[in-house]
């Protein structure tokens, strides 16, 4: 049997060698930021929320100034304090939220979703406080949201969180109203119609988000609209589940519908 000279085996070797380090190189390489962004932006469609902020954490090693970026993380954390278990835990995840929105929000002035993610995450924390911060976080709410829609008026999620607002306010009771004025502040002023307005707006700018109509049927249940609330509430309850509170969305709107039964 004929060996290959010393030289040519060498030869071979080396180029062998240099392509497989060349194949790890290319196995170990960084992800990009396009990359990435995608990889979480799949995770957060799926509601695979610790997945989708692993991803989004590291988007922001290399782009911390990224306002979408902030906003996505903000909204992971967010769905993580739906699933906390402890009122401490919601509030850690749910302040954490809060300052990945303001950091977005002083970013991007002009971003209607970076202005309005502090006001999401205020409205997640309210049941998580006291009466004189609820009040407090009420006015913010609004003003988020007001924002928001002024920057971009086809925004359905600005127009539904301003819309749950005024539905809020407008069911609190006079004692409670007047106990706010006489101790913390005065709440704006807000009733169910305007409340309605905004949410039929809501839903005309994105028929497919069944919060949207469930919470328009709450509405006009609280108006007295019966007929209109029950086909909202119906159509709402009739709609996949595909984002983190339509299964709470869904659970308040079958009790909306029991009582009009």
């Amino acid at each position: 049997m004929m060996c290959l000279p010393p030289y040519r085996l060498g030869n071979r070797a080396g180029v062998l060698l240099t392509s497989v380090l060349l194949l790890a190189g290319t196995c170990v390489q960084a992800e990009t930021p396009e990359q990435l962004m995608k990889e979480a932006d799949t995770h957060d469609t799926k509601l695979e929320a610790a997945q989708a902020l692993e991803d989004y954490l590291k988007l922001e090693q290399l782009q911390p100034n990224n306002a979408d970026v902030l906003v996505r993380i903000a909204r992971q954390y967010r769905h993580l304090m739906a699933d906390a278990r402890s009122s401490s835990e919601k509030q850690r995840l749910g302040a954490t939220a809060l300052e990945y929105g303001r950091r977005a929000a002083a970013l991007a002035p002009m971003n209607s979703d970076a202005q309005l993610s502090c006001a999401i995450s205020y409205g997640k924390m309210l049941p998580l406080q006291s009466n004189k911060e609820q009040v407090a976080c009420s006015k913010l709410i609004k003003e988020g949201a007001e924002k928001a829609i002024k920057l971009n008026s086809n925004n359905d999620l600005a127009w539904h969180i301003l819309g749950r607002w005024h539905r809020g306010v407008a069911s609190v009771g006079a004692v409670k109203k007047a106990l706010a004025s006489m101790i913390y502040d005065k709440l704006p002023d807000a009733t169910n119609e305007e409340a309605a307005e905004c949410l039929e707006k809501a839903a005309k700018l994105n028929p497919n988000r069944l919060m949207h109509q469930i919470e328009l049927g709450r509405t006009y249940a609280q108006m007295g609209r019966t007929e209109e609330a029950r086909r909202c509430l119906k159509k709402g309850l009739a709609m996949p589940s595909l984002e983190k509170d339509d299964a709470a969305m869904k659970e308040a709107g079958r009790e909306a519908l029991a009582s009009l039964n």
